[in-house]
């Protein structure tokens, strides 16, 4: 009895011992299933989604530690699917060519000024046509969903920058900011700003440009969701381009020096504008179940002594214990089991299926304005004053998508996840009609549209992951249309830290052009394409690359039959149809769908060489077009980089050199100022050649803690040949630029 009544007595203590202890969990403040890897400073919600805060970086605020670390990802537009991204706002190498209009690596054929409109030269690597065509050639400076960054961070972090080219009278300026803060671990909000202003080294060449983005975003263990609401205001000033080319190649042959600033221009006081606004709601909601975390031996807590158990025991029953060693015995196995049975077990939630639904809608209006005399510029006048255009069209997009999701990896036999889907999209769009002898009204055209459509994918492969989508419209405007992408990696590691990376893509897109490739009216263009058949589009590609030489190889090629696009129909003003003086002729762009197969064979070679501090980075890409008349494209494009890279004291990085770019000569698409296009050239008449000439740029990038500065010097071989961006669109002349982003830990 004295026995039982001693171990009643040890087993109350012992739940009191139990109370106080800490239950064993990865991560003590996670209260979502997660797991938290003190080592890695790695967290995984219960949703599985990744948020790596990276190392355990500090800065010091008034004597407090500022915790460092962000991480970044993009979503999918139809279904909201976390993607993870790099933060490219943020890139440390190379920065002195983030805000180069051409591209980091020179793939764009631009107009010369700060965020003018361009055109990938590269045919793989060009966007496919949206329905809201008038925004698409701003791809450097507007925000798109699809290229946006979501952030988590560990503090909140604002981003400042400031680039600055050429002097105030004539130069480029552009100020960006960048704010992201946590709620807690799971949500987050954020707002992105960005002003750019050129004034340009060239007559009637002025660029005005505001976007602002706000977001927000929760990824919890259930419940996930995206936020998204950006608003892009776009202003350009046109100049059609210069009166006579010679003033580049040949400045000899006139009897005066002339600047950028003197050389006549085709137009004045013209102007495209255009209002972008875009709102996006995504929601997700998880059923599954949970199950617990197999904890590692290293991570589970060690079971006390003997004499820790003990010691929450009173003095008498200690006393009692210590002169009786079978009691004691009996009492320690008791208060062990016990403090065994007080443990917690981690959990995690892991996703089963997923509803989904988002809320896709966009508006635009398209204004383009003219107070001067065009009628020798262009071939028609269909209404109105030709001395005061003010042309206006209006869209406006609104797509539901409802989806279900069966999640991968809840069981060794989900190896891929599986989703399917159908949206809803309605639009609308505003294009005078002719009312009257020399009036017009304002008419609608509607579209409704019901598509259908499935995902595989696979991505927690450690050899192979993959994605295929493809999308089947059933009803409406574009009824017999589909699409399928797909994509695939392979990883091999062939040493620890070496691998070879293969890359595979293909797709089929079977569409009917989009609204304004069969309808728009205009006081120069006007069209009606009722007859346009759909193209079809099919293309394969492979990408290999290996870590160890730094070498990537890209081969693909593409078929396009009933290719459509934008071309210019010019008419002989004087009696010399060699000439290829704008002066010379009147300018008409129109669509063209050529009824034929077009097809593109491209390869693109990445290769970097390393010799101590010296760096040399190469991109070369060949590309074959087998119809040059109707898709022109440079057989040769080329990116080459020349740096020093070193650091001073060991915290200053230092990249000093100069890059080159080069594409060799071909008929590159003219630009229409009408309807703010890239065109064809007109084969009826001569037409003009650009490229064959190089751009040489030397810079210093300066990397110091949180600040990044660049200073450079663009177009160091100016001077007398075929400096052209575009037909008629002169490359700027040598031209000093700087920038500077800072970051700031709150």
């Amino acid at each position: 009895m004295p026995r039982l009544i001693l171990l009643i007595l040890i087993l109350i203590a012992s739940i009191n011992s139990a109370q106080a202890q800490m239950p064993m969990r990865l991560n003590p403040d996670d209260n979502t299933g997660g797991s938290f890897d003190n080592q890695s400073g790695q967290y995984e919600n219960g949703s599985n989604g990744r948020l790596t805060w990276g190392r355990d970086s500090t800065a010091r605020k008034k004597g407090k530690q500022i915790p460092i670390g962000q991480f970044q990802w993009r979503i999918d537009e139809r279904l909201g699917t976390v993607i993870e991204a790099e933060n490219n706002d943020t890139v440390v190498h190379n920065f002195q060519n983030f805000n180069q209009t051409d591209g980091y690596t020179g793939q764009y054929t631009i107009l010369g000024n700060l965020g003018s409109p361009r055109i990938n030269r590269i045919f793989m690597n060009r966007e496919e046509a949206d329905n809201f065509i008038f925004v698409q050639p701003f791809s450097h400076f507007r925000n798109s969903l699809t290229d946006f960054r979501f952030t988590n961070t560990k503090s909140p972090i604002t981003n400042l920058a400031y680039h600055k080219l050429g002097s105030n009278q004539r130069g480029e300026d552009r100020v960006r900011a960048y704010f992201a803060t946590n709620i807690n671990k799971l949500t987050g909000i954020g707002f992105k700003l960005d002003y750019l202003y050129g004034r340009g080294y060239y007559n009637s060449q002025q660029n005005s440009m505001f976007g602002a983005t706000v977001y927000g975003y929760h990824r919890g263990e259930r419940y996930n969701m995206h936020a998204y609401f950006n608003a892009n205001h776009m202003k350009m000033a046109e100049n059609g381009g210069i009166e006579n080319d010679n003033y580049i190649e040949d400045p000899q042959s006139f009897q005066n020096n002339y600047t950028s600033i003197d050389i006549p221009v085709m137009l004045a006081s013209t102007w495209n504008r255009n209002d972008e606004r875009t709102y996006y709601l995504t929601n997700r909601y998880h059923l599954g179940f949970k199950r617990d975390i197999p904890v590692p031996d290293s991570l589970k807590p060690k079971p006390p002594s003997e004499k820790e158990l003990l010691m929450d025991l009173s003095d008498s029953i200690r006393n009692i214990l210590q002169n009786d060693s079978v009691a004691r015995m009996a009492a320690v196995d008791s208060l062990l089991k016990n403090w065994e049975n007080s443990l917690t077990t981690p959990q995690e939630f892991v996703p089963v299926t997923s509803l989904i639904h988002t809320l896709d809608v966009r508006r635009l209006e398209h204004e383009y304005i003219g107070r001067s005399d065009t009628r020798k510029f262009y071939t028609h006048h269909f209404y109105g004053n030709p001395l005061d255009v003010s042309d206006e069209t209006k869209g406006l997009s609104v797509r539901n998508t409802l989806g279900i999701s069966q999640c991968e990896g809840f069981s060794k036999w989900a190896q891929m996840g599986l989703t399917a889907f159908a949206s809803h999209t309605f639009r609308s769009y505003t294009l005078p009609e002719l009312a009257g002898p020399d009036s017009t009204a304002m008419k609608k055209w509607k579209e409704n549209d019901i598509s259908v459509g499935g995902v595989l994918s696979r991505t927690k492969g450690k050899l192979i992951n993959y994605n295929v989508n493809g999308e089947f419209w059933l009803i409406g405007e574009y009824a017999g249309d589909f699409k399928v992408d797909g994509d695939a990696r392979l990883n091999i590691k062939t040493r620890k830290q070496d691998s070879i990376q293969v890359d595979l893509r293909g797709n089929i897109h079977h569409r009917k052009p989009g609204f304004y490739m069969r309808h728009y009216h205009s006081q120069f263009t006007w069209w009606d394409n009722t007859n346009l058949d759909r193209e079809l589009r099919t293309r394969i590609q492979g990408r290999l690359s290996y870590s160890r030489t730094k070498t990537a190889l890209t081969v693909g090629v593409e078929n396009v039959t009933n290719y459509t696009h934008f071309a210019m129909e010019n008419t002989l003003l004087g009696t010399d149809s060699t000439s290829i003086n704008p002066n010379d002729y009147s300018r008409n762009v129109c669509v063209r769908q050529h009824g034929g197969n077009v097809q593109v064979f491209s390869a693109m070679l990445e290769q970097n060489f390393k010799l101590g501090p010296l760096h040399w980075d190469n991109e070369i890409t060949y590309q074959k077009s087998s119809n040059q008349s109707v898709l022109p494209l440079p057989q040769l494009n080329a990116y080459t980089n020349l740096y020093l890279l070193f650091r001073i004291a060991k915290v200053l990085r230092v990249q000093l050199g100069g890059d080159m770019r080069y594409y060799t000569s071909y008929y590159a698409p003219d630009y229409s100022p009408a309807i703010g296009q890239f065109a064809t050239q007109d084969a009826s008449f001569s037409r003009v050649k650009i490229g064959n000439y190089p751009i040489v740029n030397v810079y210093a990038n300066l990397h110091l803690k949180n600040c990044r500065i660049y200073v450079g010097v663009n177009h160091v071989n100016a001077n007398a040949g075929h400096a052209f961006w575009a037909p008629h669109y002169a490359i700027n002349p040598l031209t000093f630029r700087f920038g500077l982003s800072w970051n700031f830990f709150n």
